[in-house]
């Protein structure tokens, strides 16, 4: 294991698989991506929002479908609550096919090396590098590198090969392409209650040339034994907006797992997870773009630095992206206790009682003040100490964000 074929191996050529080798090939790093399908962008199990930072890192702005302005969140009653102004963009929505191409080409225009239709099968970590036994096209190459980067998503082979542990939560999410949905130009519309996203949300997302992307997303212990299509069938048919759906025809239908919540292990000897595959989905809205864009961007210039030296142990890993991951794992943590409280642990009466206080004028100029989709809790504690109907709540959210 003196000699190496690559500096990094990255598994998973989606998006922070991609961004990953493009930032590591650009410090001159000689980097392999593996990816285990024939095309870039296949599946697609994403909402295909992607954030204005994370967009901005890559500048992939032809490939956006649609801007949005913000969203007309509905309440499990119809009391509706719109987020956003006019002409101000929120976020962007894109062809994630294209999207994860361009951020994949990036990383080859830097130098990296891309292999399709290549899986893993075996890793093995020694003391000078990691030797890799890889299926490529159906034939067994082994290559040796000196750091092995899970980026590969939910299910990641390299977190269940290398026992990391399990994202906190899993949510299971179900989406369909549909023509002939009629909404607000540049606004996406969300829709909540126990009968159709238990503890969550369903959304509908202009998706560009007339279509949208109608889904929804929960846990399967809020589901209770329910399937997720059914909860989908229950937001076309509900009484209150069927007629939004009654003229959709669906084209294609999407279901993939939404992992929230950083794994125990993010790193090990020589071994690394990054974006889905380490639990880096916001729990508050499922996207896991930026955070995978910023994990790898806050550790890179020390991350490049122990790849050089060589010195990629478990401690030496863990000293590069402690101070930085812990801060991550902890406001994420505590989105996810204040997103419990306000909105996952309520009854649908509650919820109502909530989305009653959201619709109040003086609330709304609050959450458009401050509401930013990246950074979710300065909005909840304000929430909790401006908006009276919500003071009561105040005592318990400061338990849970102790526990959190």
């Amino acid at each position: 294991m003196a000699s190496h074929d690559y500096d990094v191996v990255i598994v998973g050529a989606g998006p922070v698989g991609g961004r990953a080798g493009q930032l590591l090939a650009k410090k001159s790093l000689k980097v392999l991506i593996l990816e285990e399908h024939a095309e870039i962008g296949r599946p697609f199990q994403c909402a295909g929002l992607v954030t204005p930072s994370a967009m901005d890192a890559v500048e992939a702005h032809h490939t956006v479908l649609e801007e949005v302005d913000g969203a007309l969140i509905h309440g499990p009653s119809g009391t509706l609550v719109p987020v956003g102004t006019e002409g101000t963009l929120r976020t962007y929505v894109v062809c994630r096919k294209r999207f994860d191409q361009f951020v994949v080409q990036q990383a080859m225009e830097e130098g990296a090396h891309l292999w399709l239709n290549s899986t893993p099968k075996d890793a093995i970590v020694h003391q000078e590098g990691v030797e890799i036994l890889v299926d490529r096209d159906g034939e067994a190459s082994t290559i040796n590198c000196k750091l092995l980067i899970g980026a590969d998503g939910a299910h990641s082979w390299t977190r269940r090969t290398f026992k990391m542990g399990r994202p906190k939560e899993l949510m299971i999410g179900f989406q369909t392409e549909v023509v002939g949905y009629e909404g607000r130009d540049r606004w996406l519309e969300m829709y909540s209650g126990e009968a159709i996203a238990p503890g969550f949300f369903a959304w509908v997302i202009p998706s560009g040339f007339g279509s949208h992307r109608i889904g929804l997303w929960s846990t399967a212990e809020r589901l209770n034994g329910r399937s997720i299509e059914s909860c989908y069938q229950d937001l076309i048919d509900h009484p209150l907006w069927k007629d939004r759906f009654e003229n959709v025809t669906e084209v294609a239908r999407y279901c993939g797992p939404v992992p929230s919540g950083m794994v125990k292990r993010n790193v090990k000897n020589r071994v690394m997870l990054l974006g889905d595959a380490a639990g880096m989905a916001k729990p508050t809205t499922g996207g896991g773009i930026g955070p995978g864009f910023h994990q790898i961007q806050c550790i890179l210039e020390p991350l490049v630095e122990a790849v050089l030296q060589n010195q990629l142990g478990e401690a030496e890993l863990k000293h590069i992206t402690k101070k930085p991951w812990d801060a991550m794992k902890r406001e994420q943590d505590r989105a996810r206790a204040l997103r419990n409280l306000l909105v996952s642990d309520c009854s649908d009466e509650t919820l109502d009682k909530h989305f009653r206080a959201f619709a109040h004028p003086s609330t709304l100029e609050l959450i458009n003040e401050i509401g930013d989709i990246e950074k979710p809790v300065p909005l909840g504690m304000a929430l909790l100490r401006q908006v009276p109907a919500f003071r009561p709540l105040a005592l318990k959210a400061g338990v849970r964000l102790l526990l959190s």
